[in-house]
């Protein structure tokens, strides 16, 4: 039996949003599991749970009731400092359009992460190569088309080797050939680079790059959709 310390384990999470009459349960006892190195994918329509699945996952809100550990820290035992220092720390985030700051280029963007996350020793320009964007480190994200700004982005995320990276829409604003690229370079990371990562996403055609496809409706994580 594997003895590996799974990347995130979520158990019997459930999140209440809004007040009153208009409160809702967001996450309905939901538990996830996910190793070192897979590449899950969760799917579904708006409204049924998945940013807040990302959000318990990645430290920015807790659970009502349930557990969530990150490579086996419970990260309700950690205090408001020490969270924010373990989101830097062991946490990747890529955003849907890449989130970068336009002011800076391609390598400045990786330079400032590595700085915030005290990580040190970083090739900016290696990690810039491993997604495609050594020839873009001088750009800044106004000469950068959608797809360039989001291999940037996966290159931010990777800056501070995170355990777990989580990914959120990256293809909303891509073209079906951009979309399979983005996708397909997320794979590679997870698979090359051990990293577990779980994206939200309501594009399926993407999905045959996934090890794993969950099914988001009404607050609760179903049964592998169908690919």
């Amino acid at each position: 039996m594997s003895t590996t310390t799974p990347a995130l384990e979520i158990t019997d999470a459930v999140l209440e949003l809004g007040d009153g009459e208009s409160r809702v349960r967001a996450l309905d006892e939901v538990s996830l599991t996910v190793q070192p190195g897979e590449f899950v994918a969760v799917v579904g329509p708006s409204g049924s749970g998945k940013s807040s699945l990302l959000a318990i996952a990645g430290a920015l809100s807790h659970p009502d009731s349930g557990t969530v550990k990150v490579h086996g820290t419970d990260l309700r035992t950690l205090s408001r400092r020490a969270l924010s220092r373990f989101r830097l720390t062991n946490l990747g985030f890529v955003f849907q359009s890449g989130n970068l700051l336009p002011a800076l280029t391609s390598a400045d963007q990786l330079r400032l992460a590595a700085k915030l996350a005290g990580t040190r020793g970083v090739d900016v320009h290696a990690l810039l190569a491993s997604v495609g964007m050594a020839h873009r480190a001088g750009h800044r994200p106004g000469q950068l088309s959608g797809g360039e700004r989001q291999r940037v982005g996966i290159a931010r995320a990777l800056v501070n080797s995170p355990s777990l990276l989580l990914v959120d829409e990256p293809t909303a604003a891509l073209d079906r050939r951009r979309s399979h690229e983005v996708v397909q370079l997320l794979a590679e990371r997870a698979h090359q680079d051990g990293v577990a990562i779980v994206m939200v996403t309501h594009d399926r055609d993407v999905l045959e790059y996934c090890d794993r496809v969950l099914e988001m409706v009404d607050g609760r994580l179903g049964v592998p959709a169908t690919v």
